[in-house]
């Protein structure tokens, strides 16, 4: 479907954990998207600033603009974050009825084979909601182009693999935890430095997925990281969360412009 598309903020005002996150929508001609903003401290429209974007998994749909937040939201409110990482937050929420990417989800017992990554990436509605809507994330804030960030978790983790696919010159670096892509798209995705975390005993997500991705990626990036939890299963995001050089890595990279 064809999208053409106009910035349209609808803004009230949210809190999680005591620290502000604004209610926002992205309005397009056929669509709704639902994002959380949080600014630095004393933002300054003269001044530009790294731009992180989270993806949250498949239970936090919806439309209520809230859900979104319930995993790595207070990471960035933290005043250690905040002063060392002064940096735009944006955490979109996938509608109810979509996912973040374009994966064939299978009824089978079978992990390895629960979801199906395209070899070749074909239009996807969600996607490209997302791509207009960060082209017009920077028509309105003061966003540093070669320092633009990507992370996510499970389906969002999988949405991280494919939209840096869909857009291989747009990030600096990226994580994605417990998620998933095609080993197809390493060739491309060689063009940003990737973290990727995972649980050897994920019974939602294959710990198989990220495994045979890193292998890939790893021949055609040498910043391709890839952290193995032990013993842990589909929520390694309570251990990504914990790592201490998560920020120092991702912010550590800049985009050649």
């Amino acid at each position: 479907m064809k999208f053409l598309s106009f910035f349209c903020l609808l803004v009230f005002v949210g809190f999680m954990n005591g620290q502000e996150y604004e209610k926002r929508l992205y309005i397009t001609q056929n669509d709704t998207l639902p994002y959380r903003l949080l600014l630095p401290d004393n933002y300054n429209p003269k001044t530009s600033y790294p731009l992180l974007v989270f993806l949250h998994g498949a239970g936090e749909r919806g439309n209520d603009n809230e859900k979104q937040l319930i995993h790595g939201s207070d990471l960035y409110t933290s005043d250690n974050f905040r002063k060392n990482y002064p940096a735009i937050i944006v955490f979109p929420q996938c509608p109810k009825n979509s996912y973040w990417a374009s994966v064939q989800k299978n009824k089978t017992k079978k992990l390895e084979k629960r979801f199906n990554f395209q070899k070749h990436l074909k239009a996807f509605r969600t996607q490209k909601l997302l791509e207009l809507f960060l082209y017009d994330l920077e028509k309105s804030y003061a966003i540093d182009p070669s320092k633009r960030y990507l992370g996510g978790l499970s389906m969002g983790g999988m949405g991280t693999f494919e939209l840096v696919t869909r857009m291989p010159n747009y990030f600096a670096a990226a994580f994605a935890i417990c998620g998933g892509g095609n080993p197809a798209w390493s060739k491309t995705l060689g063009k940003t430095p990737f973290w990727i975390f995972h649980g050897d005993k994920d019974n939602v997500v294959s710990y198989h997925f990220s495994k045979r991705m890193f292998r890939k990626m790893k021949r055609f990036n040498k910043d391709t990281k890839f952290t193995t939890y032990k013993r842990v299963n589909h929520e390694s995001w309570n251990n990504t969360f914990k790592e201490s050089n998560l920020f120092p890595w991702i912010f550590s990279f800049t985009k050649t412009l």
